[in-house]
């Protein structure tokens, strides 16, 4: 059991499996475009590098190629228009959330997903009244690994970053929530890159799944 006051989530893979949300967004994309959909795990994958990741592993294109832009926002637009089609939490996660409201503990979102979707997707699944705070990259100048938008929360919720924990699918979140002095949970569960090692980003904690996390949060 840990002493925490607060509890902080990276959205897509952590909270949230959207990833087959993703999916159906790029494999729409890639038929209109007459190419052959991609299988779901090379997709779901790439997800934990966001949109660029996705058009990367998707089309083998540079960032600085002349198409990557407009590839790019029309997959985006395939996505918002069906954001919340099959995206749910993680099993475990909504009780894992009962818990904390039962304990008084306040949580919230830290994600490097822009506002415009995420807001589309908490409102559509009905959690943007939930969270105690939600910061996107639109609310600081520097988006993790900088932990610029980790200390905004805190200071939200008005608690001392080393009473919080920070949990996240990606080594950057690890490292942002180091850098504010927070505990820090890898969740093992997420979006992880067949080249990571998990072990490798230092988390105070690894978490194989939501249920695990709850044990190690409340004991």
């Amino acid at each position: 059991m840990l002493d925490f006051k607060a509890l902080l989530f990276d959205l897509d893979g952590t909270l949230l499996d959207t990833a087959p949300d993703f999916i159906g967004a790029l494999n729409r994309q890639l038929a209109d475009l007459h190419r052959e959909p991609l299988p779901s795990s090379q997709i779901r994958s790439a997800v934990t590098n966001g949109s660029v990741g996705i058009i990367q592993t998707a089309y083998n294109l540079d960032i600085e190629d002349p198409q990557f832009e407009a590839l790019r926002q029309q997959f985006l637009d395939y996505y918002l228009a069906n954001i919340a089609e099959q995206t749910t939490l993680f099993d475990g996660m909504e009780t894992l959330l009962t818990r904390c409201t039962q304990q008084g503990i306040p949580w919230g979102i830290v994600t490097n997903k822009p506002w415009k979707y995420t807001e589309a997707l908490l409102d559509q699944l009905n959690l943007a009244h939930r969270p105690a705070t939600t910061i996107c990259p639109d609310h600081v100048a520097r988006p993790k690994p900088d932990p610029q938008a980790l200390l905004l929360a805190c200071s939200e919720l008005k608690i001392n970053p080393t009473e919080c924990v920070y949990v996240g699918d990606h080594r950057r979140d690890i490292e942002a929530g180091r850098s504010a002095g927070m505990i820090t949970i890898a969740a093992e569960w997420g979006y992880i890159e067949e080249t990571e090692n998990i072990f490798d980003w230092h988390a105070d904690w690894v978490a194989a799944t939501p249920n695990e996390l709850t044990r190690i949060l409340f004991g």
